[in-house]
């Protein structure tokens, strides 16, 4: 394993590429302990304590923990995911995106600019509502978090909010363009990573002052190994259809006749159910919060608690449908069968056109339910295992499934410049058996 990273560091481009993208998360992280003006941050601190478990929590996970501490990057790069995710859905929907999307790299490229368009709208729309909502919250004591609320609060607060979220979608550009995997996926990879070692030593605390017993901690490692185990398996799998081209002859040259594969992931939609399904599971709690008297929220707010076998039973299910919802959008099996058809390739045994795009959809059905079933798995189980165990470690389904996928793309990008200067890369070929789902 060191003689592989002293292999990476031998070739200089890649080096290079390493040591930009470090540079990037240090500046980021200097950002992530600048303040907002006009906001107290112990008492915002104690807010989040207490609401953990709501989509404030939620947001502030994603973030890297810029929500809880008041910071310049509070917004983070969710105003962007957002906005491509939108112009994603309505690629489906929309003839002109649609054409965009069939461009090429000139397509990306103005679908990109209009995300950022659309990026900054976004920001301003949700940084205003952050500011109007930190207004009206108090800390554990009773301080209020912004102790001049007004105008001028509301309008630096977006200012320096959205130019946060600009500035972290120039840095993750950044990286992409100069450094090594995908900028924006390895900010919020490294938003989540950096949470790990506060958590790991308020365990280590629990334990020695014997709140906590090795035992318990022993079995939390096990599991989550085998989780982390588990994600990497159902994140590789895939399902290869095998595809032929026929022969063509074009004055003197032949063309075709080669075999090649479709890969059809299991996990096609990644980690975007688990997202929507939190979302949509934390507005109940979310919004008991503010009507605490009411007998109607608390049952509300009991009912959707993590833990409770009606969260468990919604939240699968939801999980299963946006795997569902989602593979559909980003995978259009009819396109597929029309491009194999124009280029004179047809899958084995299935007739070119309707009869191939049904076949198609048929496996990636087949295919989906394991791969979503798995991430259910994945995101209940560890709510049961910090409640059992009572472990203070925020290593939730959401930021498994994150931090495994990004590390994984980041791994491959790193194997593919090692392969190139013929170096061997960290992960180990070999041969693999197709398997039929």
């Amino acid at each position: 394993m060191f003689q592989k990273i002293r292999d990476a560091f031998k070739i200089p481009d890649l080096r290079n590429k390493i040591l930009f993208t470090l540079a990037i998360f240090i500046v980021y992280r200097i950002g992530s302990h600048i303040p907002c003006p006009g906001i107290s941050s112990s008492a915002l601190l104690s807010f989040f304590d207490r609401a953990r478990g709501s989509i404030l929590g939620l947001y502030d996970m994603f973030v890297g923990g810029n929500l809880s501490r008041g910071t310049i990057f509070g917004l983070g790069i969710m105003p962007y995911i957002s906005a491509s995710i939108i112009f994603q859905l309505l690629g489906a929907a929309i003839p002109g995106l649609q054409k965009l999307q069939r461009e090429g790299e000139e397509g990306r490229r103005k679908i990109n600019q209009y995300s950022r368009y659309l990026t900054v709208g976004i920001g301003i729309v949700q940084s205003l509502g952050i500011a109007v909502f930190l207004e009206s919250l108090t800390g554990a004591r009773g301080e209020p978090v912004v102790p001049n609320p007004g105008f001028s609060f509301k309008l630096i607060t977006v200012l320096t909010l959205v130019t946060g979220t600009i500035a972290i979608m120039w840095l993750g550009e950044l990286i992409t363009a100069h450094g090594i995997g995908n900028g924006i996926s390895l900010i919020i990879m490294i938003g989540i990573v950096a949470r790990f070692p506060t958590d790991g030593l308020n365990t280590f605390r629990m334990a020695r002052t014997g709140a906590l017993g090795m035992p318990a901690i022993g079995v939390f490692i096990v599991i989550m190994v085998l989780i982390i185990a588990g994600v990497v398996l159902i994140t590789q799998a895939q399902r290869r259809i095998p595809v032929q081209y026929a022969q063509r002859v074009v004055g003197r040259k032949i063309y075709g006749g080669r075999s090649t594969h479709i890969p059809l992931n299991v996990n096609s939609a990644g980690v975007i159910p688990i997202i929507f399904a939190s979302s949509i599971l934390m507005f109940p709690g979310t919004i008991a919060r503010f009507f605490s008297g009411s007998l109607i929220a608390e049952y509300m707010a009991e009912f959707f608690k993590p833990g409770q076998l009606i969260y468990t039973i919604v939240y699968a299910t939801l999980i299963v449908f946006f795997a569902y919802f989602y593979t559909s959008v980003v995978i259009n099996p009819t396109d597929m069968a029309e491009n194999m058809k124009r280029y004179g390739g047809f899958i084995p045994g299935i007739r070119p056109g309707a009869s191939t795009a049904s076949y198609i959809d048929k496996v990636l059905s087949r295919i989906t339910l394991p791969g979503a079933l798995m991430f259910a798995a994945v995101a209940i189980i560890p709510i049961y295992l910090t409640i059992g165990l009572r472990i203070p470690f925020s290593f939730g389904g959401t930021s498994i499934i994150i931090v495994v996928g990004v590390a994984l793309d980041t791994v491959r990008q790193i194997e593919a410049h090692l392969t190139m200067r013929h170096y061997e890369g960290f992960i180990k070929k070999g041969k693999v058996k197709g398997r039929r789902w």
